[in-house]
């Protein structure tokens, strides 16, 4: 508790600026002086660097008061049990289910451990993803899926380039560069180049049989991905790499580098089909798309320049004009009381609801384009285009979560539940409005002006 008291609250670890504090590592012994900071880079290997980054500056100040205590048996227990809990799932079984009796159980509601096999496959997952990944490309992913998500992605960027021109309160300068910093987006899909996938010959592998052990296995890949990152410190950054595996179901926005990633996973159903319906597509990956987009510009990403470098880009006006606007979607949020007395956090989970609307806004806006250049599709099972990409949104988020699961959650999640992702973004779209023909008399209308 006394380490944790001093660190951000989570709003704030979100603000990209609070968090970059380069210190040169003399600077860093002056505020810590009861570690010898060039013997611990010296002892982990890294020898080049004379500055780091801190994150939490005022945690690192009261590091200095604690370490001035006199409590070296609070730090033994701490440490013997951190190293226990990082290695609990490596342990024996009583350790292992004495772990998910707490983080599962407890904190999350479950009722029962996943089965072993998943177990086993989330561990590949972490120590060898790529590895995988190639398997999972090879058998899952045809190159027709790639080259239709290329064309999709090429929709929705240019719809969200039409909308960034039509803002009444950015000025002609900040939409400027705003649709530079959209250009210059580097995009990502499915799979790393041939070039580009990690290689693992260095790491140790053993069966059992050839005097091996899970727990040894797992800390020669733990050491591994240690010692990668350090060799990365004397090399240029390499912006062909990836951050998460192919048969991941997820995707990202990397602000550092100016990137969005989709792994091909997520480029399955329900959330894509190459074969399937464009409007189905859109309101599922495409929405997906425009909420990666969308988190160039939200309140954290929106601090990053088009080369990736926290840099104001912003005129005053349009800044105050784009806080004032997050702040409202922040409220509307803080209102949805999830559970009784437990509410969404607008202000933490902004940066995701950010993505939500832009997304759906954009992928939106794309379908009507793609029907532009291919002519607009029948109805099917008696539901319009646009019905279906409503519909297909809401497929992709819903969801079903324990009670205690759910409050754990909105704690610790910057993205709202999966049932509010569903309706509350639709809620503040006039186009969900005319497809359904919602009103004043229905539960999902929302007063214009407070759309």
């Amino acid at each position: 508790i006394r380490m944790a008291t001093p660190m951000m609250d989570k709003v704030e670890r979100r603000d990209p600026e609070k968090r970059y504090n380069p210190t040169a590592i003399s600077d860093l012994q002056q505020m810590v002086t009861k570690v010898n900071w060039n013997n611990y880079f010296q002892a982990i290997g890294a020898t080049t660097i004379d500055t780091v980054i801190i994150g939490e500056v005022t945690y690192f100040k009261e590091l200095e008061t604690i370490l001035n205590e006199n409590n070296i048996g609070d730090w033994k227990a701490y440490l013997r049990w951190s190293a226990l809990n990082s290695a609990a799932r490596m342990l024996s079984e009583e350790i292992e289910t004495a772990n998910w009796e707490f983080y599962g159980k407890e904190l999350q509601g479950e009722k029962e451990q996943r089965p072993r096999d998943e177990r086993a496959l989330q561990t590949i997952n972490w120590a060898i993803g790529e590895a995988l990944g190639k398997l999972y490309v090879e058998k899952m992913f045809p190159p027709e899926a790639k080259a239709r998500a290329e064309k999709m992605i090429a929709n929705v960027i240019k719809a969200f380039e039409n909308r960034i021109n039509k803002l009444d309160w950015m000025s002609e300068d900040t939409k400027k560069k705003a649709i530079e910093k959209l250009t210059s987006t580097t995009i990502k899909i499915a799979y790393p180049d041939d070039n580009a996938w990690k290689d693992y010959s260095e790491l140790e592998v053993k069966s059992v049989a050839a005097g091996g052990s899970y727990l040894q296995n797992m800390l020669n890949s733990a050491a591994w991905r240690f010692k990668r990152g350090i060799d990365k410190l004397s090399k240029p950054v390499d912006k062909t790499e990836w951050f998460m595996a192919p048969q991941i179901v997820n995707a990202y926005f990397n602000p550092s580098y100016n990137e969005i990633v989709f792994p091909a996973a997520i480029l399955q159903p329900p959330f894509y089909n190459y074969k399937a319906d464009d409007a189905v597509n859109y309101g599922g990956i495409g929405a997906v798309i425009g909420h990666e987009i969308s988190h160039s510009f939200d309140d954290s990403g929106a601090k990053y320049d088009k080369d990736g470098n926290l840099n104001n880009w912003w005129t005053d006006e349009d800044k105050t004009q784009f806080e004032a606007l997050g702040q409202k979607l922040a409220d509307q949020y803080s209102a949805i009381e999830v559970l009784d007395s437990v509410y969404i956090n607008g202000k933490f989970t902004l940066g995701e609801n950010i993505g939500d609307l832009g997304g759906v806004n954009a992928a939106y806006d794309a379908l009507q384009l793609s029907f532009e250049a291919n002519g607009r599709p029948e109805n099917i099972d008696g539901f319009t285009p646009e019905q279906r990409f409503f519909i297909s949104w809401a497929t992709v988020w819903r969801t079903k979560m324990r009670d205690e699961a759910l409050k754990n959650r909105i704690k610790t999640d910057p993205h709202s539940p999966g049932m509010y992702r569903a309706t509350q973004p639709l809620l503040n779209i006039d186009a969900f409005y005319n497809a359904f023909e919602i009103k004043e008399s229905n539960k999902m209308y929302l007063e214009p002006e407070n759309r």
